[in-house]
């Protein structure tokens, strides 16, 4: 790659992670970051991350080699047009987006004669902006690529060259494909998970304790219903087409389900499960999703005066960092009092070793 210069337009948690490894993994001296948050430019200039701030493009973007949009996708195109009047002609634009059909189709409609892929890094996290970004943020995480007609084979190249640069797995797949990928392992999850935690908003006791008791499983399958309402606003209208076809497919297998229960059909329900498990199964383990994996370790203790102490010391000399501690008091599908998150796979497995080591019992949750 022969990148000298790289413009970041919204320095949130993806567009802030991707000016961190340019600078820290891919040794990109001059960034330039273009945000609406005086404060966030700061830090990032503070921080010796971009070398340059800016509320909106201009002129000084002219040495840009390409450009990453990281803006919400109903404000994309917007950014796009703008950037493409001001850089120069051979710089490459691409954006970061979770749909692209529907932003493709839009890109090949304008006249400008400009360089443009459609991107999508699959990872992320409940966090977002600049104070949760960070450069291995896309560490053995796919990068989906989704050329288009403004896009050149040199250009793919040295896309799919940054994106290993990022410690990520390129991958190309056509718009389409992608929005309906995205659609069945992303999309329709969130709306289920949002369904789910509202069902039970709305079938809860005066009592509240369908609340007090949701943890464990139900808080596991509902964790992604904590993102941003206003991205997956944005997210369900972008990807509108793809989303409705899923949601027909998923409401169709819960209908046949429910036909199971009312017939008493044992063997459909039994083979529902047991086919869901082998497939969930054979997921690979070691290879970042779309939506954000959890890595925590469930320590069967007792619960007394110091265990916490006890057992957050032996992983802090050990140098674990410990993102978070706590006592579980529903542990229906759990196998310990204690549930421990840490910040990535490497952490979990040294902790998972050294607790084995000092005589407790623990369990991987991931």
């Amino acid at each position: 790659m022969n990148i000298k210069c790289v413009t970041v337009i919204g320095l949130g948690l993806i567009g802030g992670s991707i000016a961190k490894a340019l600078k820290e993994r891919c040794g990109i001296d001059k960034i330039i970051g273009i945000d609406n948050n005086d404060n966030t430019l700061q830090q990032a200039i503070d921080e010796g991350i971009i070398s340059v701030a800016l509320n909106d493009v201009s002129t000084e973007m002219h040495q840009s080699d390409i450009v990453f949009v990281c803006t919400p996708v109903n404000k994309t195109i917007e950014w796009i047009q703008k950037a493409a009047s001001v850089v120069p002609h051979h710089c490459i634009i691409t954006d970061v987006g979770s749909t692209k059909a529907h932003l493709i189709n839009q890109v090949e409609k304008l006249p400008e004669m400009f360089h443009f892929i459609g991107g999508h890094p699959m990872a992320g996290s409940e966090q977002s902006g600049y104070m949760s970004s960070k450069s291995h943020l896309f560490e053995n995480a796919y990068y989906i690529i989704s050329p288009c007609e403004k896009s050149t084979h040199d250009d793919i190249q040295i896309l799919k060259e940054l994106a290993e640069c990022f410690g990520s797995i390129p991958i190309e797949i056509p718009p389409e494909l992608h929005d309906k990928v995205t659609g069945a392992i992303s999309h329709v999850p969130h709306i289920i998970s949002a369904a789910l935690v509202n069902m039970v908003k709305d079938l809860d006791t005066s009592g509240q304790y369908m609340q007090k008791l949701a943890a464990g499983g139900f808080k596991d399958i509902t964790r992604i219903a904590s993102s941003n309402p206003e991205m997956w606003h944005n997210i369900c209208f972008s990807n509108k087409d793809a989303i409705l076809d899923i949601l027909d497919v998923y409401l169709g297998l819960l209908n046949t389900y429910k036909t199971y229960i009312e017939t008493l059909n044992g063997h459909e329900v039994f083979q529902f499960f047991a086919d869901a498990k082998e497939f969930r199964d054979s997921f690979p383990s070691k290879v970042t999703g779309l939506i954000p994996g959890t890595y925590e370790l469930s320590v069967d203790v007792v619960d007394k005066p110091g265990i916490i102490g006890e057992v957050a010391t032996i992983l802090g000399k050990n140098d674990i960092n410990i993102k978070n501690i706590n006592i579980s008091n529903s542990r229906e599908y759990e196998g310990g009092v204690l549930i421990i998150s840490l910040p990535n796979r490497v952490s979990m497995d040294k902790s998972y070793e050294i607790l084995i080591k000092y005589g407790y019992h623990a369990i991987k949750r991931h």
